[in-house]
């Protein structure tokens, strides 16, 4: 049946090569693939590069805006609308998180299989805008949203938690077909077999990564503001608007887009390898690896991308392309007997992959940190700028985080790549592992800052007798450096991984590794939750108060801060070894 069910698409993609292959030579078509929104073989003066770009860079600037917009204070409407206790403010505010960035699982298998990425982005934008408009009613609409007494204490119904909780988890749902689309797409709009256009797809991410924080700047700054002075209403109002800012940008980018053509499900193709392998665990292996299956790659819409050169690592998968007499069925080569070497391969870039996505998880822990403890941390300082009445949202520090990325991402591109070629000889300055261990060290400081602090906030507690205290005199201002660190580690770490993830996976599966990359921040989420559970159940035993109290001048938030620091140092350490003795995926071959 899934041999069968495929069969139109890949006659399709068949009909599709044939008119791109009669033009490849042409300079006026891209090289890779690629069509425009006619479906024709994109024509290379007329679509792509930065001219599109600017479309998908103004769509993520502005769906940025509206994720940290609502994202960002979230834990204190959790706390104080909800009336929930930190730690499970903490917690839900983690387990959402996490879902946000475990959804682009679903997004990217319809992008690869079904949709393609324009698509997908559109279809779930338009879900993510309504969950956002659910969100707004819940918070504005009396009756629907949380009843405060004179003194703003609040209180939720049920029915109202289940109200906020289903508008989230469909913003959820909405960002799971944006998240692993939207960077592999802007960097589609590149030729990869043109040199000129190859050199500014590194450019890209950086540049991506710096308009995600030029909103996520208006979302720390005005936005928080609004929702803490204004009102929450409001506060969700204006990321609902900047949703459908997103929407009107991408789709007006539309004739300029270059699109790749789904390759079928890169899952079943996975899939495949691993139980046509397993069926032929006992056979004899060839010693001329040349009489290994090959084929034209129904995953592919040029022959220039079909064809992966094997490589010696996880060989028992190999055993997939070897041909015997079984592997037809009705005359026919069965898919779930005999793979092609470049199939196999694909799971193996897969496969190399999976050791370094698993020391991110760690880093990603820290960073949930960010729009978690230290918005907590940071309600209980002086949040007064100098001595005007001004008070600045907790939330708002996170500003610092942005700025910091805002610094060092133009820093990167034009000063540190430049010294780093004179001294590595690599093409980008640092290769792409090493930009990521980068990250992961200085990642390190962000939490001794933040547990250094709150050694020194909690002694003046303790000096002063300022325990029933809401703010204690102390400048909110001193959490800067643990953002400050925290922004230049997401240069090094977070673009890092964007740029790995996209150019060491198999082209059909990049949406999918792109999805893979992301659940890093999930499971970092979900982790930060498990640690704060844990933490919580066995701090609290006979009585004790624990390490995240309700509130925080009885805890030891600095504990928790050591522990991660801790981890985090264990996790480096984990990582210099993969990254040691890693291979970096070898070009395509061309096989014809």
């Amino acid at each position: 049946m899934g041999q069968t069910s495929h069969l139109g698409d890949y006659q399709q993609v068949d009909t599709e090569s044939s008119t791109y292959e009669s033009k490849k030579e042409d300079d006026t078509y891209t090289k890779d693939g690629t069509v425009d929104y006619l479906k024709n073989p994109a024509n290379k003066k007329k679509t792509g590069t930065w001219k599109a770009c600017g479309f998908i860079l103004g769509n993520e600037c502005c769906e940025r805006l509206a994720y940290y917009g609502m994202s960002s204070n979230l834990v204190r409407y959790f706390k104080y609308h909800l009336n929930e206790h930190s730690a499970t403010a903490s917690r839900n505010l983690s387990t959402w998180t996490g879902t946000c960035y475990l959804t682009p699982l679903i997004g990217a298998f319809i992008a690869d299989t079904y949709l393609g990425r324009y698509w997908t982005i559109a279809t779930f934008s338009i879900i993510y805008a309504i969950g956002m408009g659910m969100l707004t009613v819940s918070a504005s609409v009396p009756g629907l949203k949380p009843t405060c007494d004179e003194n703003d204490v609040c209180s939720a119904t049920k029915a109202q938690i289940a109200l906020c909780f289903t508008s989230l988890y469909l913003v959820a749902l909405g960002t799971g077909g944006i998240k692993p689309c939207v960077s592999s797409y802007g960097a589609d709009q590149f030729d990869s077999h043109d040199e000129d256009e190859e050199k500014q797809k590194s450019s890209f991410f950086n540049w991506f990564y710096f308009v995600i924080n030029i909103g996520a700047l208006i979302a720390h700054s005005v936005l928080v503001w609004i929702q803490d002075n204004v009102g929450w209403g409001w506060g969700f109002f204006v990321p609902t608007i900047a949703m459908v800012i997103a929407i009107a940008s991408f789709f007006s980018g539309t004739k300029l887009y270059r699109n790749q053509i789904p390759g079928g499900s890169p899952l079943t193709r996975i899939c495949q390898v691993v139980v046509a392998s397993f069926r032929k665990k006992k056979i004899q292996f060839p010693s001329d690896s040349s009489l290994l299956y090959e084929t034209s790659y129904f995953g592919c819409s040029s022959a220039e991308n079909c064809k992966i050169e094997r490589t010696l690592d996880f060989v028992f998968l190999d055993k997939a392309a070897v041909a015997t007499t079984s592997d037809h069925t009705n005359g026919s080569i069965d898919p779930w007997k005999l793979c092609s070497v470049s199939q196999v391969q694909e799971l193996k870039a897969v496969l190399r992959l999976l050791p370094i996505w698993a020391t991110g998880v760690m880093f990603a822990t820290v960073y949930t940190q960010i729009g978690n403890l230290f918005v907590l941390q940071g309600s209980t300082l002086d949040t007064h700028i100098g001595l005007s009445s001004f008070k600045i949202p907790p939330a708002s520090l996170g500003i610092f985080d942005t700025l910091s990325v805002i610094f060092w991402v133009p820093l990167y591109d034009r000063v540190i790549v430049n010294v780093a070629r004179r001294v590595t000889g690599q093409p980008n300055g640092l290769t792409q592992l090493q930009r990521i261990g980068t990250g992961l060290f200085i990642s390190i400081f962000s939490m001794l800052c933040a547990g250094i602090l709150e050694v020194i906030r909690l002694n003046m507690v303790s000096k002063n007798n300022f325990y029933e205290i809401e703010q204690i005199p102390m400048s909110i201002f001193w959490q800067v450096p643990q953002y400050f660190f925290m922004g230049c580690a997401e240069v090094f770490a977070n673009i890092g991984q964007l740029e790995f993830f996209y150019e060491q996976a198999p082209e059909s599966m990049r949406s999918l590794c792109a999805a893979l990359q992301l659940t890093i921040t999930a499971l970092g989420s979900y982790v930060s939750a498990l640690l704060v559970t844990i933490v919580t159940f066995i701090t609290t035993r006979d009585g004790n108060p624990g390490w995240i109290t309700d509130n925080l001048n009885y805890g030891h938030l600095d504990y928790f801060f050591w522990l991660l620091a801790g981890l985090s140092v264990v996790n480096l350490g984990v990582f210099i070894v993969l990254a040691q003795r890693y291979t970096y995926k070898k070009s395509v071959a061309v096989v014809c």
